[in-house]
């Protein structure tokens, strides 16, 4: 037994390599444009077949014209990332942000990406700003060749940065005709692009400029030390605090974070970086708990730069935040009863995960095929979500005010939407980066382009929150706009959560007046 449980592992481990060697093979090869041209029509039928609202920010007209037009451009061979550079932008057009091809990347070898394990990122230990066509270093936490905060990038490797950023731009869409979600995402997105076009150097070169000096630099992808090492393995461990807090080893920090911002706890401060779902439950009912302890008057709610998550998980918050049962979704709609079974079910399954897999597929299917209903002519996805919740015992009546801004997208944007409908919250910070009245995500089909073998995840489902909707086609919008500048991020200000608390502030001296009348 033994020795076959050695062997299956021998014969897993020379799949993987050859599968790697032929991803990597034909993400070099070029593609003839009459084979293209077919993953472009290929792609359009897909989009129309399973996406549940394709136009609904681009007319039919527009989008048909745009793909045709495509079409037109494509007379020489291409490989599939000079393809998904064509493609992705028709993509985009369609102004759904969850709505991407995947890049096609190169893949690794374990033995590669055990390298890699052993040596410090190269771009990824700072931390960026986008404005305009420039890209700015707002944090150098591992003081790396003492470069300040504040110093934009003007070239990598003789490239100006500002051309690269015009190009990634063309890829990236937000939900609708959003004004300030390019930014986050392409801050968060630009090094990606830039190394799936040039590799994983081990060196670059990088031109900057700060107070009006210029400097240049070279970047290393440096080998981590011993004690590095031993930093990493003890932040991958995961205790109970961890897990409450939804630990991101790879930034050290906390997708959850609760505390009191003043010295008699009447001021809560809640900060949600991504709606994960996982033992999101313990942290709510801890959080809460010592609220209502306390005795709090005011609740900060922030979800900046939380790109969204879990539909659960705004729930199980919401129920938290309200007197009387709600109802957080619209019925989400599907464009048939059979889209759920195209949801990819056996991808990336091991031999083993397949059999498996097979398996329990009979459950899997009877599931699905009973997870939707027809009503009036349409075709809708059961969820626990659009049925009416009750509010938490420990749920809290206070005030309550929540931060956004264009990172805030997605689930991030479904809560906050409800929130401001439901006059439950004042908005402080920027237009959110997802929209108003809703997304298509839930889950997805993911398609393989035949040719290019590039994919292109696709949203199942219409997910819009209980509202009388706006129609703008534009984020949720703040009841107060206070936008923030790099300088104020680079001067660790906040005035976003100064204007609350000066607010705060306020409200407790008119209502300390009062009461001395």
């Amino acid at each position: 037994m033994k020795n076959y449980y050695f062997l299956l592992l021998f014969i897993l481990s020379l799949v993987s390599c050859t599968s790697i060697r032929q991803h990597n093979e034909q993400r070099s090869s070029c593609i003839p444009p009459e084979k293209l041209k077919q993953d472009i029509d290929y792609a359009y039928a897909k989009l129309k077949e399973m996406h549940p609202n394709l136009y609904w920010y681009i007319s039919r007209k527009d989008l048909d014209h745009k793909f045709d037009s495509l079409k037109q451009t494509i007379n020489s061979p291409l490989t599939p990332l000079e393809f998904y550079f064509k493609l992705q932008p028709v993509i985009a057009s369609i102004r759904e942000g969850h709505l991407a091809l995947r890049i096609p990347r190169r893949k690794f070898t374990k033995k590669e990406i055990k390298s890699f394990e052993h040596k410090k990122g190269m771009f990824s230990r700072f931390e960026y700003y986008v404005e305009g066509d420039h890209l700015y270093i707002i944090e150098n936490k591992d003081h790396i060749e003492n470069i300040n905060p504040g110093t934009e990038v003007l070239s990598i490797n003789d490239v100006p940065v500002s051309e690269y950023i015009r190009k990634y731009r063309r890829l990236i869409s937000s939900d609708g005709f959003n004004t300030t979600f390019q930014p986050y995402f392409l801050k968060d997105m630009f090094f990606n692009f830039y190394t799936a076009e040039s590799g994983f150097a081990d060196s670059a070169k990088i031109e900057t400029v700060y107070n009006g000096m210029k400097k240049t630099y070279t970047l290393k992808r440096e080998c981590k030390s011993e004690n590095d090492i031993k930093k990493d393995k003890k932040q991958e461990k995961r205790t109970l605090e961890k897990k409450v807090k939804d630990y991101v080893a790879y930034t050290d920090s906390y997708n959850r974070n609760f505390k009191f911002l003043d010295k008699d706890s009447s001021v809560a401060y809640l900060q949600v970086k991504s709606f994960s779902r996982d033992y999101s439950n313990k942290f709510y009912k801890e959080a809460f708990a010592r609220i209502k302890k306390a005795g709090s008057s005011y609740l900060i709610i922030d979800v900046r730069n939380n790109y969204g998550g879990s539909l659960y998980e705004i729930n199980k918050l919401y129920s938290y935040l309200v007197s009387e049962p709600y109802v957080l979704i619209k019925p989400s709609q599907l464009t048939s009863r059979v889209t759920p079974l195209k949801t990819n079910y056996f991808r990336k399954s091991n031999p083993l995960q397949y059999v498996f897999k097979s398996l329990t597929f009979p459950t899997y299917f009877l599931a699905q095929t009973f997870s939707t209903y027809k009503k009036d002519g349409k075709v809708y996805y059961r969820m626990k979500a659009d049925k009416p919740t009750k509010p938490n015992k420990n749920a809290f009546h206070g005030k309550v005010f929540v931060l956004i801004n264009g990172g805030s997208f997605s689930a991030s944007s479904i809560i906050t939407a409800k929130l401001k409908n439901d006059k439950r919250a004042i908005l402080v910070g920027e237009e959110t980066g997802g929209a108003n009245n809703g997304t298509v995500a839930g889950f997805y089909s993911y398609q393989k382009l035949p040719n290019s073998k590039i994919s292109l995840p696709i949203g199942l489902l219409l997910v819009q929150p209980n509202i009388t909707f706006s129609n703008t086609q534009k984020g949720v919008i703040p009841d107060v706009n206070i936008p923030e500048s790099m300088l104020d991020i680079t001067n660790k200000k906040d005035p976003q959560l100064d204007w609350i608390m000066a607010e705060i502030k306020r409200e407790k001296e008119i209502s300390k007046d009062h009461n001395n009348l």
